[in-house]
């Protein structure tokens, strides 16, 4: 299985056979879901902490398998929270591009890392 073979939905039966084989679902409330999200990804944080942006670089080459590990965690638990609570991944993802493409306009947005909320001030004042 690789990303241009696999498709979301086979992930999401993938994550759902797992998780009904343990009989884990009576565990994953949102609220139990959401914290296990945000937990798996503080330890993917916790691979870069004290370093700077250049180095992180290389914690990618050096810790690649961990790092993936647990990238892999966190959409592990993404796809059971969508499963969970009868989330389309695909709907979800392009209801929010689609707003931040509102939020963000390329013409302000471009080649910057400010906020949004940046770009309202400068639209205001012009």
């Amino acid at each position: 299985m690789n990303d241009t073979k696999t498709t979301l939905q086979e992930l999401k039966t993938l994550v759902k056979n797992m998780v009904d084989k343990r009989e884990w679902s009576q565990f994953h409330s949102p609220k139990n879901l959401a914290c296990n999200i945000s937990i798996e990804a503080n330890e993917l944080l916790e691979k870069f902490v004290w370093i700077d942006s250049k180095e992180s670089y290389a914690e990618m080459d050096n810790n690649r398998q961990d790092i993936q590990d647990e990238l892999a965690d966190i959409i592990i638990a993404s796809i059971c929270f969508a499963n969970g609570n009868n989330i389309d991944l695909t709907q979800a993802i392009t209801h929010k591009l689609e707003e931040i493409k509102k939020k963000y306009p390329v013409e302000l947005s471009k080649g910057k890392k400010d906020k949004y909320t940046a770009y309202k001030k400068i639209k205001d004042n012009s």
